[in-house]
């Protein structure tokens, strides 16, 4: 069974910074991709930004420029340092892991930024 726990999430002002960390433990194979998606009230979930084991990245356009995510093989963890954070990014937080077994999700972590 595999394990993601998110931390980091808060409360922060606008144009403030946090960043977020994901931990994976349990047995998987096959690891291709780590990354975060968010859901903010009334939204479907999306892609906020991945990077795959290879060190290739994605992002979600309204986080370019101020987000960037980044892994640590060694450690299975991938985090997500958010600058100038907009009210907008408001949402639940999740981590993903894209594996040969499947895909896995974290319980979330909120991020609220406030105006």
């Amino acid at each position: 069974q595999v394990q993601l726990v998110e931390s980091g999430g808060g409360l922060v002002q606008a144009g403030g910074s946090l960043r977020l960390s994901c931990a994976a433990s349990g047995t998987f194979f096959g690891l291709y991709a780590m990354g975060w998606y968010r859901q903010a009230p009334g939204k479907q979930r999306e892609l906020v930004a991945q990077i795959t084991r290879g060190g290739t990245t994605d992002y979600a356009d309204s986080v370019k420029g101020r987000f960037a995510v980044s892994r640590d093989n060694a450690k299975i963890m991938v985090y997500l340092q958010m600058n100038s954070l907009k009210p907008e990014d408001t949402a639940v937080y999740y981590c993903n892991l894209q594996g040969a077994t499947g895909s896995y999700w974290g319980q979330g972590t909120r991020v609220t930024v406030s105006p």
